[in-house]
């Protein structure tokens, strides 16, 4: 596990296709990054003063592959600290990230048939290892991603990258299902577990109701809990 570092930052672009949706990179303007997939971070908008306390600040999943120089971070303008980040953070802003912390995939689980599941922008951390030449090592995963509408789907490149990774790209709904809830309806997770292996590891990420309800589901159906990681460190 890499040792929690802090690291002056400046943001070099913004999107924001969808209203209150936000995607922030970031670059480093001293030591190079360094963490792994399914990792987060702590950012803080405020000055940091080393001789005084870490400012106020907020998690947020990296969705780049491990060691990216350039770090993506995804956030909902809802809370008073990301409307703070919508109001006051442009293109060349400087900011401090602490990171990284979380085990989300260096957790002891089973890389043959795993299961990924993710609500909205629940799917970042997924991304750090879904871009990354480790996804490799995973044998026939199945990924299931749900959105309010396709829309709210802005990781395309991503998920490319990912089928080039692979070298599936002209198979990829053979393991990854888009679900949009104004077309297919939300979620479902019995129907997931039937779709796949009692003996698989099942990552969730997404809102904490889903994350909650879709364990407790998998639970009492028999699947033991250490086969059930979850991204919910929030």
């Amino acid at each position: 596990m890499a040792i929690v570092k802090k690291y002056p930052a400046r943001v070099v672009n913004i999107q924001n296709s969808i209203e209150g949706v936000y995607t922030l990179e970031l670059e480093s303007l001293g030591k190079s990054f360094n963490y792994d997939a399914g990792q987060f971070l702590h950012l803080a908008i405020d000055e940091y003063d080393p001789s005084t306390q870490w400012p106020d600040s907020r998690c947020f999943s990296i969705q780049s592959a491990a060691n990216a120089e350039i770090i993506k971070i995804t956030f909902a303008a809802k809370g008073h600290f990301t409307r703070r980040m919508k109001q006051e953070l442009k293109v060349g802003s400087e900011v401090t990230l602490k990171l990284p912390y979380g085990d989300l995939f260096s957790q002891e689980h089973n890389k043959i048939n795993p299961v990924f599941i993710a609500g909205g922008t629940g799917i970042t951390p997924f991304l750090s290892l879904f871009t990354d030449e480790s996804f490799k090592e995973y044998i026939n995963p199945k990924i299931y991603l749900g959105f309010r509408t396709e829309a709210y789907n802005l990781y395309q490149a991503e998920l490319e990258h990912m089928y080039k990774i692979r070298e599936n790209s002209s198979n990829s709904s053979e393991f990854v299902k888009l679900v949009y809830e104004d077309i297919d309806g939300i979620l479902d997770i019995e129907k997931i577990l039937e779709e796949n292996s009692s003996d698989s590891s099942y990552f969730i990420s997404g809102p904490p109701v889903m994350i909650k309800n879709f364990k407790q589901t998998l639970v009492s159906k028999g699947i033991s809990v250490n086969q059930i990681l979850t991204d919910d460190w929030e």
